[in-house]
């Protein structure tokens, strides 16, 4: 389908004439993304599920920050739990199938592994934490499962250059809260778990952004917050 005018982006599908233009508020979508959706009209006609991922991510890794960072006491911590395996992990896992069928790579793969991250750490502490009876055993276990995803998600970094600037601003965050509270638990040092809460608190600030910027697009029809593209249609 031809398009006669240049998307602008941060917009719903809008008629031009007698065609449709993408639906470019996916913060996630990368060039080939968009691509997709210009050349699908029945990828355009499903909804954006990038908020939803984001949401899921940001108010799962905000909730656990705050007590990484001292703000709330450590007792307090399983309230994370219920939160990382409905909301964290299998809402967000959701949002990653529908971007498989949006033809976002990047969304899909980044929402289905991080909603797979707060699973595996809901069932950690659930089921398998307590088979390491050694807390500085533990501890250090744990820090390099963070440090693990630490590096994955530089992987996802590399490629979020190409999407848009607040998910590039999200993933630096996102790989520095992984390595520096993965260092923090290998050490055993609560200075460096602290510094990496206030990193997530920052990280999921970033993630509320990004998807307030896609849902206030969606319901405004055009772009509120800005959230400008790291690539050339």
């Amino acid at each position: 389908m031809a398009v006669n005018a240049a998307p602008h982006v941060g917009t719903q599908a809008t008629d031009v004439g007698n065609d449709l233009l993408a639906d470019l508020s996916d913060p996630t979508a990368g060039r080939m993304a968009v691509a997709r959706e210009l050349a699908s009209e029945n990828v355009r006609m499903i909804a954006d599920p990038a908020p939803l991922g984001l949401g899921c991510f940001a108010l799962t890794t905000f909730l656990l920050s705050l007590f990484n960072a001292g703000v709330l006491p450590a007792a307090g911590e399983p309230i994370v739990f219920g939160v990382a395996l409905a909301y964290g992990g299998a809402a967000q896992v959701l949002a990653g199938m529908w971007e498989f069928r949006k033809g976002n790579v990047f969304g899909a793969t980044a929402f289905t592994s991080y909603g797979a991250f707060w699973l595996s750490f809901w069932a950690f502490v659930t089921f398998y934490a307590a088979d390491i009876p050694d807390a500085d055993v533990r501890a250090t276990a744990v820090g390099w499962y963070l440090i693990a995803w630490g590096l994955f998600t530089v992987v996802m970094w590399v490629a979020s250059l190409r999407t848009t600037a607040a998910l590039a601003l999200l993933f630096t965050l996102l790989s520095a809260t992984f390595f520096v509270l993965g260092a923090g638990d290998v050490a055993h040092s609560e200075g460096l778990t602290t510094i990496g809460g206030y990193l997530g608190l920052a990280t999921a600030a970033v993630a509320w952004y990004a998807c307030l910027a896609g849902v206030s697009a969606s319901t405004f029809g055009r772009a509120v917050l800005p959230n400008p593209p790291m690539y050339k249609l």
